[in-house]
């Protein structure tokens, strides 16, 4: 089968599922996941939905989540909208009721209403919703920061090995010409997320990157294109949004167009240049500072706890509170010292589900799906295993933590003896993040560190599993096999019912 048939048989796969096109109100994607907004949650076939060869799992937030896995969703999602677009344009116009419902269909559609809002006010807090803006901002620069980190990963080698020295030039421009320029696509993106007029965001966040702001002074010092970063561009972006608002709420319809947008850029841009840069230049320098001196000081210690408790920021949505960080650590460094560490978590994912089927012979269902979503976890994708294999069971996710906390730890040792270990981009994770490797040492001695921390991660995840993770009553619950037993009946002329197994619910830790 083509590609594009795959992808669009995919797609056509999954609508049905979700409650077709009508039942579907906004189609994004991140990195891994087809997200969805959706009218009637009800209409959701889940356990279908799971069984599609190409969805290693689900996640319900504030939009629907259906894990595809990188590269597969870049691909999958624009089938998708077509048929989304497609079906809507075949629907038939809605009938006009020509009497009132019944009260009792009534009564159960407020019930749902109300569950649904009740859920999704669970998960709008305004924390969250904040930092689901600031994720929202910083993730479509991911693949542009993947491409680049990977080109400038290539250049650097290149330089190294003296190889090929009248093209590093070349890629050196276009490895660091979308990172001299970043601060205008979180502009761009920060203005649209917020409501305002994308290109005035843009336009204000220029200001940060432009060379004559070389000849300002403020605060008593002068100034320097790219002070303040990504921070100082999400600050004035943020800031010509409210500016923007106001003008659209006091200046008469007949002079919006000249007046609004020129006050926007004037307002906004004055106190960037005489107080945003300087503000977020320190702001961004002191992020970098205290990055180096927990490693440095901290070492093992930062590093266990940083591995240990990323899956749990994880799965609280807190972990999106990390990107900006990330990105001006590569603004700064070149590279940002936290992402090998955070991927341990990763590591210790891989080794609890080795432990896992290794401690559940009998359960072909959980066998299976480690199988299956193994290779997936290895190159960084843990959701399949988070939501099908560890979270589940309850224990062997909190064991899962400690291997990444040992595979954390290990990192962290080295950067306490001066071996900095970090990554040029933000997404990938496990293997698929030593393209992007880079450090204070060598190539060599970066990916030798990473490599022997996703080891310990391995093995911690997995003796921490095997030996702590399942319980008495947990390996008696689990560790059953999911065939109906045969019938008895002709050895014994006794009919004996089918053995079944209960429904796996997320057990007791």
């Amino acid at each position: 089968m083509a590609t594009e048939d795959k992808n669009r048989a995919t797609a056509a796969a999954i609508l049905p599922l979700v409650g077709g096109a009508a039942n579907v109100s906004s189609v994004v994607h991140c990195m891994t996941r087809l997200r969805l907004g959706l009218h009637d949650r009800s209409l959701v076939d889940d356990e279908a939905l799971k069984a599609l060869p190409a969805v290693m799992g689900v996640v319900e937030d504030d939009t629907y989540q259906i894990v595809l896995g990188p590269g597969t969703v870049a691909r999958v999602t624009p089938e998708f909208e077509k048929l989304v677009r497609e079906g809507r344009a075949a629907a038939p116009e809605p009938a006009v009721p020509t009497e009132p419902a019944p009260t009792a269909a009534a009564e159960l559609t407020a019930q749902g209403a109300a569950i649904k809002a009740a859920r999704k006010a669970k998960n709008a807090t305004p924390f969250k919703l904040f930092l689901r803006k600031i994720a929202n901002i910083f993730v479509p620069l991911i693949p542009a920061l993947i491409g680049c980190g990977i080109i400038a990963g290539l250049n650097g080698l290149l330089k190294n090995l003296g190889w090929l020295t009248s093209v590093t030039p070349a890629l050196g421009a276009m490895a660091s010409g979308f990172m001299a320029l970043i601060a205008v696509f979180v502009g761009y993106n920060t203005a649209k997320e917020f409501g305002g007029t994308p290109i005035l965001g843009g336009a204000v966040a220029a200001i940060i990157v432009f060379p004559g702001v070389a000849d300002i002074e403020a605060f008593g010092q002068k100034l320097s294109p790219g002070q303040g970063g990504v921070l100082g561009a999400l600050g004035a972006a943020v800031l010509a949004v409210y500016v923007e608002k106001w003008c659209r709420r006091w200046v008469p319809e007949a002079l919006d167009v000249l007046v609004t947008p020129t006050l926007t850029v004037l307002v906004s841009g004055l106190v960037t240049i005489f107080g945003l840069m300087y503000v977020a230049g320190e702001v961004s320098t002191a992020i970098g500072d205290f990055a180096n001196w927990l490693l440095s000081n901290g070492g093992a210690g930062a590093g266990l706890v940083l591995g240990g408790f990323f899956l749990p920021l994880v799965m609280l949505g807190l972990h999106q509170a990390l990107i900006p960080i990330h990105t001006t650590l590569i603004e700064q460094q070149g590279y940002t010292v936290l992402l090998p560490i955070l991927a341990m978590a990763g590591a210790g994912q891989v080794g609890a589900a080795l432990a896992v089927y290794l401690r559940l012979p009998r359960n072909e269902s959980i066998r299976r799906t480690i199988k299956s979503a193994l290779p997936a976890g290895l190159l960084g994708v843990g959701e399949p295993l988070i939501y099908g294999v560890s979270l589940p069971l309850g224990r062997p996710f909190i064991t899962a933590c400690v291997g990444g906390a040992f595979g954390g730890a290990f990192v962290g040792f080295f950067n306490q003896l001066g071996s900095s270990v970090g990554s040029t981009a933000i997404g990938p994770s496990g293997w698929a993040l030593f393209p992007l490797l880079d450090g204070n040492h060598g190539l060599g001695t970066t990916i030798a560190i990473y490599a022997g921390g996703l080891l310990v991660g391995y093995l911690a995840g997995f003796v921490a599993t095997y030996f702590f993770g399942f319980s008495k009553d947990l390996l008696a619950e689990f560790n059953v096999s999911q065939e109906p037993a045969v019938s008895t009946v002709a050895a014994t002329g006794t009919p004996t019912a089918p053995v079944t197994d209960p429904a796996p619910e997320p057990a007791r830790a």
